[in-house]
């Protein structure tokens, strides 16, 4: 009887053994994992840190060349064509001594008219820093709205002759659903400090106060743009009653209207018309690790936190 007590609590401390065992091996487990994360985390920080730094600091070009810089896409703050890139390569461009012209390739429909301005003002401003370098605008398949704002910016506009140019007007989309709402049984239930925090609301009917508010708005900033492409064209601009009406053209069309210089692409503006055969890429623009870490860095920054223990402090 003694034998078998003797067994039984023989065979509870080999599992409770066995147990703790088990425990401790799965501790040392999670150890080595938090520490190959934190050095993996490190290492990525470190190689995009380096990214960067090499980004910013273009090598020397020791032969003359023409400085191309591709605008694709929709104007924006966040993505496509972003104001802080297109600068940061304008100024890298203007900066260079071997530099004998800046070529803007544009294909854009449009966005942003704010982001579209400091593009348009900086290339203003460079151009009088360094008055001996000349920037063309050369517009691909579309130089539309935001695009052809930045395009009036540089000394001279080419296109194709099918290019879209021009769209020189300015658009607030808006929707109204009030009549499907009653139909669907949908009630406005919005609260509002202000009689207009609650801007033309498309569950409600419309609101002419606000509507006539909101077309001055789209006048002011369409006064912007009017005058932005009369500054940079000049008296090469042919005027019509259509112009500023928010209508485009094809390239040959522009062309008739003083909107484009000529016809060419990036290829034929750098050899026929600066001159130069080498063009190098001057473009600034987000690559893998800039968009990896602007989707993921925020939740990889608080992994890392937590893994040392650098975390937000909760209130109890």
């Amino acid at each position: 009887m003694i034998e078998e007590t003797q067994q039984g609590a023989s065979w509870e401390r080999s599992v409770i053994e066995k147990a703790l065992l088990a425990q401790v091996k799965e501790q040392a487990s999670q150890r080595r994992w938090r520490i190959f994360f934190r050095i993996l985390v490190l290492c990525l920080i470190v190689f995009m840190a380096g990214m960067a730094f090499k980004n910013t600091k273009p090598k020397p070009i020791l032969k003359e060349h023409v400085a191309l810089l591709d605008l694709d896409g929709v104007v924006g703050d966040r993505s496509g064509i972003m104001a802080d890139e297109v600068a940061t390569g304008l100024r890298q461009a203007f900066e260079s001594d071997k530099v004998r012209g800046i070529i803007l390739r544009i294909n854009s429909p449009g966005g942003s008219p704010v982001q579209s301005a400091y593009i348009y003002d900086e290339v203003r401003r460079l151009r009088t820093l360094y008055p001996d370098t000349k920037v063309y605008a050369v517009i691909t398949d579309m130089g539309a709205s935001g695009g052809y704002f930045i395009a009036a910016s540089a000394d001279h506009i080419y296109a194709n002759a099918s290019s879209i140019v021009g769209s020189i007007g300015v658009v607030m989309m808006n929707l109204g659903f009030v009549d499907a709402a009653q139909k669907l049984g949908v009630e406005q239930r919005s609260m509002s400090a202000g009689r207009n925090k609650v801007f033309l609301d498309p569950l409600s009917p419309q609101n002419e106060s606000q509507i006539e508010f909101a077309q001055s708005l789209l006048d002011n900033v369409h006064t912007h743009f009017i005058k932005a492409v009369r500054d940079g064209r000049g008296e090469r601009l042919k005027e019509t009653k259509d112009m500023f009406s928010g209508l485009f053209w094809t390239g040959d069309q522009a062309l008739a209207l003083g909107l484009v210089d000529g016809l060419g692409s990036a290829g034929y503006v750098a050899r026929e018309v600066i001159g130069v055969e080498e063009i190098i890429d001057y473009t600034v623009s987000n690559n893998f690790l800039d968009k990896l870490a602007s989707r993921f860095g925020t939740s990889i920054g608080q992994s890392f936190k937590a893994e040392l223990g650098l975390g937000q402090q909760k209130l109890q």
